[in-house]
């Protein structure tokens, strides 16, 4: 998820500028009654007005900001020398909580938290851990079994279409659960999936929409980030159908976007944050799916009579057995295997 930030002048002047911007003051800051305040930082990969993977996030921050007094800060990165560079200045600063929005900050979590006792970092989709690292591991891959089953149950030429920023291993699972849901419900699917190369380009986002839609595809299932708005460019031009990824995107676009595969970040984001605050945070794996209403897949009204009542009675029942834990069709798909063979239908 790498894509265009900010220029570098040094690591330390950046921090300093982007803090005393965002109205937050080096050292311990405290509110009305004299209590120390909690403060919390967020790193996220790519732009926060990508409506999906990073705004979701920013608003996550907010809501920290808002339901626990917290003072926050948010910086943009570049490569993997800038997610160590910030790790370490928050933790100089004395942050309490910082968060790394996505997978590829597993690394620079590991390295720097050692020197930090006192901050705490926070993983999302990841699961590094250590006294002070937590990995926050959606079970994305649930609800995206759910949205397969309405892409297979919906589409006419049996060709459906797969876009992603890069492939990261949260990714391709969510696409072999796709994959294996719309199977389940119509072993004639075939799958087409492309990589872009980053999560910002919208035109390229775009280019590989309308390549796929020339080989027949008529439903697009995107996890871009902001390339993924080039992608739903495409399928209102080329009138074909999409779905959104992340967070709520349903009113993006809402003519060709049939549900969104939802991680509710500002759930559990205030979860750890809360965890912080009360000092009963511990390094762990946080595995959060449908269960815990973390992960959802959430319904287009404006498109939902178009999408067969079969499909989606079919889909609300696997949702059903994924919140109780019976349902078993992601078994392999979670050890890494191949979808290729077509699932039962859920029983």
């Amino acid at each position: 998820m790498l894509t265009n930030r900010f220029s570098r002048v040094t690591a330390g002047a950046l921090l300093s500028l982007l803090v005393a911007c965002g109205g937050e003051k080096a050292g311990t800051t405290a509110d009305s009654t004299g209590a120390k305040k909690m403060r919390v930082a967020l790193l996220t990969p790519g732009p926060i007005s990508d409506k999906s993977w990073n705004g979701i996030a920013h608003e996550g921050l907010l809501a920290i900001r808002d339901s626990l007094g917290a003072e926050t800060s948010h910086i943009q990165t570049k490569t993997p020398a800038e997610f160590d560079e910030n790790f370490r200045q928050y933790g100089a600063q004395g942050y309490d909580l910082v968060i790394g929005n996505g997978f590829e900050y597993q690394e620079a979590a590991t390295r720097v938290a050692p020197s930090y006792p006192k901050t705490n970092y926070v993983i999302t989709s990841g699961r590094v851990t250590a006294p002070n690292v937590a990995g926050l591991a959606f079970a994305f891959e649930e609800a995206s079994y759910q949205a397969g089953m309405i892409a297979g149950a919906m589409t006419k030429t049996n060709k459906i279409g797969l876009i992603a920023g890069t492939e990261l291993p949260p990714v391709k699972t969510s696409f072999l659960a796709f994959e294996r849901g719309a199977k389940s419900v119509n072993p004639k699917v075939s799958i087409i999936t492309s990589y872009i190369g980053n999560w910002e380009d919208v035109s390229a986002g775009k280019e590989q929409a309308l390549a796929q839609i020339a080989q027949g595809v008529d439903i697009i299932l995107q996890n871009a980030d902001a390339a993924g708005l080039g992608v739903f460019q495409a399928a209102r031009e080329k009138k074909i159908l999409a779905f959104g990824t992340n967070a709520d995107q349903n009113s993006v676009a809402p003519d060709v976007i049939i549900a969104s595969v939802v991680i509710d970040l500002p759930k559990a984001f205030l979860m750890v944050a809360r965890e912080v605050q009360a000092g009963t945070f511990k390094g762990r794996v946080i595995n959060l799916g449908v269960k815990d209403d973390v992960v959802r897949l959430v319904m287009n009204p404006a498109l939902r009579e178009r999408v067969p009542a079969a499909a989606i009675a079919a889909s609300d029942s696997v949702g059903l057995m994924l919140k109780a834990g019976t349902f078993t069709g992601l078994a392999d798909v979670l050890q890494g295997t191949d979808s290729a063979k077509p699932l039962p239908p859920a029983k």
